[in-house]
């Protein structure tokens, strides 16, 4: 099915009426409402330690989103904006957009005690995993080591457990 996404702080109901008719998963991060029909994601978690997760907020955004325009084509880093509670309607600093300024990705992030955790989206068809893995390579070149392996095991415990429930979703 159709998929959504609304940042922790965000309101379900918001997110239904934005886009009605999709699924809606809640993420750890903060940030708007994402339609994921047409995008790809990505998660970093980065330990502390790890140059990326010790920089402010605003700068591991930067820092994170360089190594994004350098794997795609015609983008470039914006220099401002307003956001909004529709992720792709209104470019942030840093946030990645086209040569007319219209945003194509962005992201949320949390910091932790036990580091930061980014969540991005790239609404940009076609090409999503090798893209994916070129984004992967230039983040690990000098900057911290990337794992591609997926335990799918323990992704469907987890969506089961906690994050698929029904508490996890309406909890604002």
């Amino acid at each position: 099915g159709a998929w959504g996404s609304l940042g922790y702080f965000g309101r379900i109901s918001d997110a239904e009426g934005a886009f009605p008719g999709l699924r809606w998963v809640r993420r750890w991060t903060g940030g708007g409402v994402v339609d994921h029909r047409g995008d790809w994601t990505y998660s970093l978690i980065v330990p502390r330690g790890f140059e990326v997760a010790e920089l402010r907020g605003g700068e591991s955004y930067r820092e994170i989103h360089e190594a994004l325009v350098g794997v795609l084509e015609n983008v470039k880093l914006a220099e401002g904006g307003g956001g909004g509670g529709v992720c792709f309607e209104n470019a942030v600093e840093f946030d990645v957009v086209d040569g007319a300024g219209a945003k194509v990705a962005g992201a949320g992030q949390r910091r932790t005690r036990w580091g930061l955790l980014h969540q991005g989206s790239v609404a940009m068809g076609g090409g999503g995993r090798l893209r994916g893995e070129l984004f992967a390579k230039r983040l690990s070149e000098g900057v911290f080591e990337v794992e591609l392996e997926v335990d799918e095991g323990r992704v469907e415990e987890l969506v089961r457990e906690r994050y698929g429930s029904e508490e996890w979703l309406g909890r604002r």
